[in-house]
C-alpha cells in the first residue's frame, strides 16, 4: 500500500472538505452577471412605463377579462376531461369500430390548429343556419337559430374543449396502461368488483402518471384562451387590446397581461404539485 492510499483510508469523511468545482463557480458568475444586466434593463428603461403597468394592473376591465379567461379554461378543461375519458375507454375497448372512431377523432382534433378550429366553430352558422334535434332522417323535434346559439363564448368552449379532449384522451390512456396488470389480478383475487378495482386500485396509481401532463394541458388551455380574442371574446388579452387601442400604451398593457398569466399559472403549478404529492404517498419519500 502506498503512502497516498493510506492517507485516503485515514481521512474522515465527516471532516473532509468539499471538492472545488471552478466551472460551477464560473457558470454561477455568468448567470449572476446576466441577471444583474436584466434587472438593470427592466428598472432603468423608461419605456416599460411601470407607473402605467401599476395603474392598469387592477383595472376592472382587466380583472373582468381575467375572470373570463379562468372560467373559460375551467369549463373547457372539465368538458375535455369527460370527453377524453370516454375516448380513452373507447381506445382500450375490445370493439374495433369504437377504437377506430376514437382514433380518427383524436387524429383530426390534434392535427388541426386550435386557432383554425375556433374560427371554424364561430362561423358554423354558414354551414348550419339552424341547429336541429330530432330523429335521424325523420321529424325534427327542436330547432334553434345558429347565430343565437354560437356566440363567442360557446364557440370558444366548443373549440378549446374538442382540442384538449384529444390530448387528454392520450394522457388518460397512457396512465391506465401504465398500471401493472398484476394489480388488477390481485384486486380480483381479493374479491373486488370491477368498479372497486378501477376506483381503488387502478385509478389512484394511474393518477401519478396522468397528473403531470394533465396539469401541463390545463396550463396550455389557460394560455390558449388568448386565441379567443380573434373571435371578439372578452378574455384577458382582448380586454388589454381594447385599452391599448384607445391609449396606444401597448407595451405596458401587454406587461399587465403577462403578469396576470404568470400569477395564475404559478398558482395552478402549486396546486398541481400538491396533488402530485398526495397521489405519490407510499411510493416516494
Amino acid at each position: 500500500m502506498t503512502t497516498a492510499d493510506a492517507a485516503v483510508q485515514d481521512e474522515d469523511v465527516a471532516t473532509a472538505r468539499r471538492l472545488v468545482h471552478p466551472w460551477r463557480w464560473a457558470g454561477g458568475f455568468v448567470l449572476a452577471v446576466f441577471a444583474a444586466q436584466l434587472a438593470w434593463f427592466l428598472i432603468h428603461n423608461s419605456r416599460f412605463q411601470w407607473d402605467v403597468v401599476w395603474h392598469y394592473l387592477f383595472d376592472p376591465t382587466i380583472l373582468s377579462g381575467l375572470a373570463t379567461t379562468v372560467l373559460l379554461a375551467v369549463i373547457a378543461m372539465a368538458i375535455a376531461s369527460a370527453v377524453g375519458g370516454l375516448l380513452a375507454a373507447a381506445q382500450l375497448s375490445g370493439f374495433p369500430p369504437l377504437r377506430w372512431a376514437s382514433t380518427v377523432y383524436i387524429g383530426v382534433f390534434r392535427g388541426i390548429p386550435p386557432l383554425v378550429q375556433l374560427i371554424f366553430w364561430f362561423n358554423l352558422a354558414y354551414l348550419l343556419p339552424r341547429l336541429s334535434l330530432g330523429i335521424p332522417f325523420g321529424p325534427v323535434l327542436l330547432s334553434w337559430d345558429s347565430n343565437q346559439v354560437i356566440t363567442p363564448l360557446t364557440a370558444a368552449i366548443i373549440g378549446l374543449s374538442l382540442v384538449e379532449s384529444a390530448y387528454l384522451a392520450e394522457i388518460i390512456r397512457a396512465g391506465l396502461l401504465g398500471v401493472d396488470p398484476g394489480q388488477r389480478d390481485a384486486a380480483r383475487a381479493m374479491g373486488f368488483t370491477p368498479a372497486q378495482t378501477f376506483t381503488r386500485v387502478v385509478l389512484p396509481q394511474a393518477m401519478r402518471v396522468m397528473l403531470p401532463p394533465a396539469g401541463s394541458q390545463f396550463i396550455t388551455v389557460l394560455k390558449g384562451t388568448a386565441l379567443v380574442s380573434v373571435i371578439s371574446m372578452t378574455d384577458l388579452l382582448h380586454s388589454v387590446q381594447v385599452i391599448y387601442d384607445r391609449t396606444y400604451q401597448i407595451v405596458p398593457l401587454l406587461i399587465v397581461a403577462c403578469a396576470w398569466y404568470l400569477v395564475v399559472v404559478t398558482l395552478l403549478t402549486m396546486g398541481q404539485r400538491v396533488l402530485e404529492r398526495r397521489f405519490s404517498r407510499g411510493v416516494t419519500r
